[in-house]
């Protein structure tokens, strides 16, 4: 089963138990969303991606610099450990890790989320590549991803007990498009998918043919 598959068999249950306002104000949000065109200004294919020093649940500091040194990045921004969607996503791309790893790539998640949240991520999908911390989503702010949820919608995801301002410590209701990224080695972006649908991502194999193109190009 691909990862849509599976990410649409989980959107047919969920509409199936949850109540019908709350998902008529989740289809809205991510109306608007869409129809606001924010998707369209992020970074893409071809940008020079800002650099970032960002911490892992260890607390330990990771630069994009340095990884680029090793060769591609790999970058998964993480909604975070509520959202189930981005948990299926996160396991799709744990099942390929090894073969992005075997590309010479390095594979990070991002998420405005704090560490302790970050471990349970990490746990609890079986994840053997980070999930980084971005405090205030201002790396998302950067790469054009972070937006605020509608007033009308925070009642449904208060419903749900996802906290927005409490787990991102930051007291606000804001979140990352979910996006993923393929850096290359001289901070030039080779791949970019956003999709301000949360329940839409690309299949985790559609990584390797960008990761083989940068390698050949490498090897030339």
């Amino acid at each position: 089963m691909s990862l849509q598959e599976k990410l649409d068999a989980f959107k047919v249950q969920f509409k199936a138990q949850a109540p019908e306002a709350a998902i008529e104000a989740f289809e809205r949000s991510t109306q608007e969303l869409i129809d606001s065109g924010q998707a369209d200004n992020a970074i893409k294919a071809g940008d020079k991606v800002p650099e970032f020093v960002l911490t892992d649940p260890e607390r330990n500091e990771v630069a994009l610099g340095d990884l680029l040194a090793k060769g591609p990045v790999v970058i998964s921004f993480y909604r975070g450990a509520w959202c189930p969607y981005c948990n299926i996503e996160l396991q799709a791309l744990e099942a390929v890790s090894d073969e992005i790893s075997a590309r010479g790539a390095t594979l990070i998640a991002i998420s405005m989320q704090g560490a302790a949240d970050s471990r349970k991520s990490q746990r609890d999908n079986n994840l053997s590549f980070p999930i980084l911390t971005d405090q205030g989503g201002e790396l998302s702010e950067k790469f054009g991803l972070r937006w605020t949820l509608q007033p009308y919608v925070k009642e449904f995801f208060k419903m749900f007990k996802v906290e927005l301002p409490v787990i991102h410590g930051d007291g606000q209701w804001n979140l990352p498009m979910p996006a993923r990224y393929v850096i290359d080695t001289d901070g030039t972006v080779a791949y970019a998918e956003v999709n301000p649908d949360y329940t839409r991502r690309p299949e985790p194999t559609d990584l390797f043919p960008v990761l083989d193109k940068l390698n050949a190009s490498a090897a030339a």
